[in-house]
């Protein structure tokens, strides 16, 4: 009798199921942007947050920051809607718009554990690392898209393939509002 009062209990305090919201990786160049870039991640950030997404990044400056400020600026935005992947252990590195912020110690292997987290991967611009994302994004089978006028390797790869183990592309986007 015992058992079944304990197993009501045990019902009781299990939370609702929620839906887990989708995930968007931005990955891009971590320095300076340009103005016109600069703009564009703003606008994907917050565009993807009003969609519903989480965004996950490096978590650092240039794309990954722009990324983050456009999320935070989001009408619908909730804390922890932006997720910050540290190459490093210092969590003081994070750009001031992430959300939870995971210094991962592991530096450029951290770039395996943004795109494994991503349902939709999103390159902006780019250089070896963000090469090193879109490769392991194309392994794993992630839905990618490329922001074609970012320059870069998005631009270079947009609308292409990687190699042939898959019949699909990068899908090439000019605006943030396609890419969401």
């Amino acid at each position: 009798m015992d058992d079944d009062r304990e197993d009501e209990d045990t019902k009781r305090d299990i939370a609702p199921y929620v839906p887990r919201r989708p995930v968007m990786a931005v990955i891009g160049n971590g320095l300076a942007l340009d103005a016109a870039t600069e703009a564009v991640c703003v606008e994907l950030g917050r565009r993807a947050v009003e969609a519903g997404f989480r965004l996950v990044t490096g978590g650092l400056g240039g794309v990954m920051a722009a990324v983050s400020r456009g999320g935070r600026e989001a009408t619908t935005w909730r804390d922890g809607d932006i997720v910050g992947l540290l190459p490093g252990y210092e969590a003081s590195t994070a750009n001031p718009y992430v959300d939870i912020v995971i210094p991962t110690g592991m530096q450029i292997g951290r770039n395996i554990l943004v795109v494994a987290a991503a349902d939709v991967v999103v390159a902006v611009g780019g250089g070896a690392g963000t090469l090193s994302e879109i490769a392991v994004a194309w392994q794993l089978g992630k839905p990618m898209l490329a922001l074609a006028t970012s320059g870069g390797w998005a631009r270079q790869l947009a609308g292409g393939r990687v190699d042939d183990r898959r019949s699909d592309r990068i899908a090439s986007v000019a605006t943030a509002e396609e890419a969401v």
